[in-house]
């Protein structure tokens, strides 16, 4: 039976909670004042605390960190006075599993004891998987300390129930550090939907996100579910969260404080239990400044950062990453896993992977293709600097110099490198960028998805 500890010097409130607890099955023990908590602990073991964070001699933050420095399996949930967003977001930047606001919801309390009672109550570190090691799940690979910051982050993380705003490069691993957390915590066993901000054209956005009745628009023949239903329980990542049109952004930052979403074409609306994680390559600070995204969403959005290094940030772990993807390319195609040349090994380690590790199984990928034998030699990868590109003052960009490369290798680079100085250029607006490209916005897309740019 789990073993809940109550802190709160109000009566009521202590009653209240201790009556739920005993409905749900559980025990739980009761403190007034954090000297009263601090003695319980001691002498109990505890697979929960629930504290206010107005007490007589402390805080909440003060049982919190007590909590996370000697008991640091327990998950601990504050509770907030009505309102008080700057202590709840205090409490889940300091580690909390979750708050509570007053007055308690008591669907909201059974719904957050029962997600913090099924996180591990002993988690474990997590090895690095060994050279070759195919994960059947997406991990982060690598022993450098910034991967090893980044680990340790993801794990503390998987135990609260803050939103996540994940930063780093295109290919940097932004979506595996999300599905890392949501596959680590209590949610784990709910439905993980990763969502492309970017690739969805505006006037859809709202039936994509909140769902649709029958018949609420034209070609509406029946009724679906949008992306918070889909993810109900779970974790919804919003991916490229910086490309959200300043309309949907107040859309979504009423769901997210309400925690309701309302179908195309409804009367009512439905409640929704959805963990936000967020990420982008952009800045979104800057984007704040200039009036392309909204403070309070980005507030909302940013509790906790996780930041994702770079491929050329961590040279050492990249011959790690390597064999695992050869290792997984192997498999899926039914091939021998050849092994790496100490030549091929040396200039995966030197070469700058501007598309981080995306780009480094597309290279793998081709170099199985062209390798003679169970061995990958340097001249298999093929890291050929990139051509220089100018651009006209008409827009249109060129090549000043063509790469030894095959010519579907050389004409992606080149398609690539004129889709970012387009994108630069609009300040990653996709629509201007088509037409600066000279074709549609459903054309950008596909070369988009076809070349690996998010």
């Amino acid at each position: 039976m789990n073993r809940v500890l109550i802190v709160d010097d109000e009566s009521d409130i202590r009653e209240l909670l201790l009556l739920t607890l005993h409905r749900m099955g559980h025990e739980a023990d009761a403190a007034g004042s954090c000297a009263e908590a601090y003695k319980l602990l001691s002498q109990n073991v505890y697979q929960l605390c629930l504290t206010d964070m107005r007490l007589p001699d402390g805080d909440g933050l003060d049982v919190l960190n007590h909590i996370s420095e000697r008991y640091p399996a327990v998950p601990v949930a504050v509770i907030t006075a009505f309102g008080s967003t700057e202590n709840a977001v205090a409490a889940l930047k300091a580690g909390a599993f979750d708050y509570l606001a007053k007055p308690i919801s008591l669907k909201q309390l059974r719904d957050i004891i029962r997600a913090a009672l099924k996180l591990p109550q002993n988690p474990a570190a997590r090895k690095a998987p060994e050279s070759g090691t195919t994960i059947s799940a997406p991990e982060l690979l690598g022993n450098s300390a910034a991967i090893v910051r980044a680990t340790e982050m993801i794990e503390k993380l998987a135990r609260s129930q803050a939103p996540v705003y994940i930063t780093g490069e295109s290919g940097s691993g932004k979506e595996v550090a999300a599905r890392s957390i949501h596959q680590r915590s209590a949610r784990r066993d709910a439905p993980f939907v990763g969502v492309n901000c970017g690739a969805i054209p505006e006037n859809l956005m709202e039936s994509e996100f909140f769902g649709y009745r029958k018949c609420a628009f034209t070609g509406a023949d029946t009724e679906k579910m949008g992306f918070f239903q889909a993810a109900h329980g779970g974790t919804l990542f919003l991916d490229e969260v910086a490309d959200l049109p300043l309309p949907m952004q107040v859309k979504l930052l009423r769901v997210i404080q309400e925690k309701r979403v309302r179908k195309v074409g409804d009367t009512h609306e439905d409640a929704v239990d959805v963990r936000i994680i967020s990420a982008t390559h952009q800045n979104l600070a800057e984007l704040v400044e200039t009036g392309r995204f909204r403070q309070d969403l980005y507030y909302r959005l940013n509790v906790i950062e996780l930041k994702m290094p770079a491929l050329r940030q961590i040279p050492e772990d990249i011959p790690l990453i390597a064999r695992a993807i050869l290792a997984r390319l192997a498999k899926e195609s039914g091939q021998a896993e050849p092994e790496f040349s100490a030549e091929a090994l040396a200039a995966l380690k030197q070469y700058e992977f501007p598309g981080n590790v995306r780009e480094l199984e597309n290279v793998l990928e081709r170099a199985m293709a062209l390798s003679s034998g169970s061995r990958i030699e340097k001249q298999d990868l093929y890291l050929t600097e990139v051509a220089d590109f100018e651009s006209t003052e008409t827009g249109v960009i060129r090549p000043t110099g063509a790469g030894e490369l095959p010519l579907q290798d050389y004409l992606d680079r080149v398609e690539k490198e004129a889709i970012m100085q387009a994108l630069e250029k609009t300040r990653y607006n996709k629509t201007a960028a088509a037409k600066l490209l000279g074709i549609t916005f459903r054309a950008l897309r596909y070369r988009l998805e076809r070349l690996g740019i998010e």
